[in-house]
């Protein structure tokens, strides 16, 4: 029985056997290693303690590092990339220190794997992407720019894990992505174990048991990516730890450059990864979690408070999750039955939510805070409304809510990463017939922001409106300054005669078809999370 299985999911890795030989070599426990082929094959050595899974068709990291831990029956097991050396002992070292509520990687530092030299004169290129030609002045050697070796130039294997530098102290910025964290290392010793807000996830080591009962590596996120802040992540608040071991090391190839880079795309996978991660951990929607992001923004405060890097730093603000509102607002023409039965979901999802609700109205009305503008119907009053009910709010971001819409609560769930605005674009237009209409689109009835961004807008768009050039664009900054989420069930936008907007029934009513984009239809009966009797309650007042 192995108390260590090291995983090592591999695609088009050029120097997994330095890897596997390296970790033989220096591994001095009951230690195993599984070793997961996407989609690729390569000659690899031979040994008791070593096991190979081979997929023909790549899986993605994910998946394939999942089916290596379903392998396992050791108490821990450690990820590592197929690009690494360790330390004399590593795994003792790292086993010695180890607690079940921890998540632990040792310091790392970079690992130089080999070098180009010019078949010419000699001269030694660091390793990257293959040499164009030899930067020998006085040699005129060149390459095909292909791959393995080159005319003028061949791959010479040095495998020296550089002394310095040495990283042990990592951090995510506000979009949760991966960031060093040398502020947090200059405050800490560097001795025994030491707290890290984040990984950099070519490495990291739990029991089994944590590794598939907090979803370290959920398959639901896509091939790879954000694999670092999803780990530390889902440590921290589910109320574990992340440390760094200094009494081990190991080393890693970085390949950052053109034609020296990752194995797997770095396209739509990552970046949704990237995506459902500040959705799962900006909005504290995580079920395992015990403590807030913000207490972990909290924790380490005194180190991230000294951070310099403008991209999307944490701010002393942050400490506090911002507060949210829900501005309501109408032009007192709906039917009242309608109205009525819209108001009062959205006002029980205000008290459910500890929401702020202000409603904005031409004429008074019971719901939260109301504020009037008695003003003839038109664009302009509309505008004014919106800017008197953002005036009157006091939370952080702003929910709008219109008048003939119908809002599941997880709409309200979402909270803005950054200061730009924000559209959800699941949604279903259904008519009085019970057709049922939806394209990806920005509307106001899904947009979300910070309140202030929300007010400079309406305030600007009220003290230069002109009826005779209005547009009729009704979005903030949609295309521009804007970026589109989708809630976990839709909103849905009841029309009945009166609405703002034009109907539309099939492509033939776009004017630009190319933004019918994901056109559906479909009937009250079938849309998505919704109860079609519930809906029902509603459209019968059309």
């Amino acid at each position: 029985m192995y108390d260590l299985s090291i995983l090592i999911p591999a695609r088009n890795e050029e120097w997994l056997p330095q890897t596997i030989e390296d970790l033989l070599k220096n591994k001095r426990g009951k230690t195993e290693i599984l070793v997961g082929l996407d989609g690729y094959t390569i000659d690899l050595p031979k040994h008791p303690d070593l096991r190979v899974l081979h997929k023909e068709q790549s899986i993605g990291q994910r998946a394939m590092q999942n089916r290596l831990c379903e392998m396992s029956e050791a108490k821990y097991v450690a990820k590592t990339d197929a690009h690494c050396a360790f330390d004399e002992g590593f795994d003792i070292k790292l086993m010695n220190r180890m607690e079940d509520d921890i998540t632990m990687v040792p310091v790392m530092r970079n690992l130089h794997v080999f070098d180009w030299v010019c078949d010419n004169c000699g001269m030694r290129t660091y390793q990257g992407p293959a040499p164009e030609a030899c930067r020998n002045e006085i040699c005129d050697a060149a390459t095909d720019g292909g791959e393995g070796n080159h005319p003028g130039h061949h791959k010479e294997i040095v495998w020296n894990p550089k002394p310095n530098p040495q990283s042990s102290a990592y951090r995510f910025n506000k979009l949760l992505r991966f960031k060093y964290f040398p502020e947090l290392r200059a405050k800490l010793p560097k001795e025994g174990l030491q707290e890290t807000m984040s990984l950099q996830g070519s490495f990291f080591m739990c029991t089994r048991e944590k590794y598939w009962s907090l979803k370290l590596c959920d398959e639901s996120w896509g091939s790879w990516g954000q694999q670092g802040s999803e780990v530390a992540l889902k440590t921290w608040l589910s109320g574990g730890r992340v440390m760094c071991n200094f009494d081990t090391w190991y080393a890693h190839l970085f390949r950052t450059q053109p034609g020296f880079s990752f194995p797997y795309s770095m396209g739509s996978s990552q970046h949704n990864a990237r995506k459902i991660c500040e959705d799962i951990f900006l909005n504290d929607k995580w079920e395992h979690a015990i403590h807030p992001l913000t207490w972990l923004i909290e924790k380490f405060w005194f180190a991230l408070k000294d951070v310099r890097d403008p991209e999307a730093r944490w701010e002393e603000s942050d400490l506090r999750r911002p507060t949210k509102g829900i501005l309501y607002f109408t032009d007192n023409q709906l039917n009242l039955k309608l109205a009525r039965d819209v108001q009062k979901r959205i006002i029980k999802i205000a008290e459910d939510k500890g929401m702020e609700l202000v409603s904005s109205s031409r004429k008074p009305m019971a719901m939260g805070k109301n504020v009037l503008t008695p003003e003839p119907r038109g664009y302009l009053t509309m505008f004014k409304q919106i800017l008197k009910g953002l005036e009157n709010m006091t939370s952080d971001i702003v929910f709008m809510a219109e008048h003939d819409v119908l809002y599941p609560p997880e709409h309200f769930d979402f909270t803005p990463p950054e200061h730009k605005f924000y559209y959800d674009q699941n949604w279903w237009k259904i008519h009085p017939d019970g057709f049922a209409i939806s394209w990806d689109a920005d509307q106001v009835s899904g947009l979300c922001a910070y309140r202030q961004d929300l007010i400079d807008y309406y305030r600007h768009r009220v003290e230069t409106f002109n009826k005779d050039k209005f547009d009729r664009k009704f979005e903030p900054y949609s295309g521009i300054k804007s970026e589109a989420w989708k809630a976990a069930r839709p909103h849905i936008d009841i029309r009945h005669g009166r609405n703002l907007t034009y109907n539309k029934r099939s492509l033939k009513d776009f004017r630009n078809k190319e933004s019918a984009v994901n056109l559906e239809t479909s009937t009250i009966q079938n849309i998505p999370g919704w109860d079609p009797n519930e809906i029902n309650l509603f459209t019968q007042h059309q």
